[in-house]
């Protein structure tokens, strides 16, 4: 045997392939990027080509805006599923689904904190939860969060993602419109500061009630906040809507909200807004 033949090449490692899951990566509905999971975090859920608001975990939108050390507000919640509701799912499957994939007894959190040493009540919907869905169970945390402000004399911030009422609870659902509208006037009555901060989307029996009575109208870019949503409304009076209709930079422009904020900007605008509406207090 020759050495060409005997001669032992020298092996080389080379590093293994990497796989990456196809759940890292985010696809934006405004401009169809792929966005990676770990940049969303860091841009708080916006588009990293185009700016566009992502919807937005509700624990991580308060983990954000809220001063660590903020404290869960129990909710006492009514009975399931009074009307024994089915369709395609029996209603009572429906909620254990909901609960054990967000966490959350319903479609909502109530909290008591600070936004940069301001303090505040606050409701948020959770649109995981059923698309935010107004149940009896929201509209006790919506009551709650008000008495909770009014007892503390603090001022209450909703942060608002809803699809509008469950019709799982049928007609109980379009009476937390009434209950909602009661605690909200209750609280103005009192002279403390109501503060919405609208996200995508806002619709439905939601902002036919608590959603449009704030002191101050908080949009995000882009966010849809309407009653019907646009197709619906051009279906039924048979014209062609204006460009960019119930998106928040046109209810800027008509004067339905006061300002539209980017995330990056909420803490501190709402910060000095707390600042200012509570001066007289102090």
């Amino acid at each position: 045997m020759s050495w060409l033949t005997d001669l032992v090449r020298p092996s080389i490692k080379t590093a293994k392939k990497r796989e990456l899951k196809a759940d890292v990566w985010e696809k934006c509905p405004a401009c169809n990027g792929l966005i990676y999971e770990d940049d969303l975090k860091v841009t708080l859920f916006t588009c990293t080509h185009c700016g566009h608001h992502l919807r937005w975990n509700v624990d991580a939108r308060l983990a954000h805006l809220l001063d660590k050390g903020f404290t869960e507000i129990e909710v006492k919640l009514p009975a399931d599923d009074p009307l024994k509701f089915k369709d395609r799912k029996k209603y009572a499957d429906r909620l254990k689904e909901a609960r054990k994939a967000t966490n959350h007894p319903d479609a909502f959190r109530v909290v008591s904190g600070k936004v940069l040493g301001q303090p505040v009540t606050v409701v948020a919907l959770d649109f995981d939860f059923m698309a935010g869905s107004m149940s009896r169970g929201v509209g006790a945390a919506i009551a709650t969060a008000a008495q909770h402000a009014l007892a503390h004399k603090q001022p209450l911030l909703a942060i608002t993602a809803s699809g509008g009422a469950r019709m799982q609870e049928s007609t109980l659902s379009l009476m937390q419109m009434a209950r909602t509208t009661a605690a909200i006037v209750a609280l103005k009555e009192a002279g403390l500061p109501y503060i919405v901060l609208l996200t995508d989307p806002t619709t439905g029996g939601v902002t036919a009630s608590f959603a449009m009575q704030g002191d101050v109208h908080i949009a995000e870019p882009g966010a849809l906040i309407g009653f019907a949503g646009p197709r619906v409304i051009e279906q039924t009076i048979r014209q062609t809507l204006p460009e960019g209709f119930q998106k928040a930079e046109y209810l800027l422009e008509h004067g339905m909200v006061d300002m539209v904020t980017p995330r990056f900007a909420q803490r501190d605008t709402l910060q000095r807004l707390l600042a200012h509406l509570t001066a007289h207090a102090a």
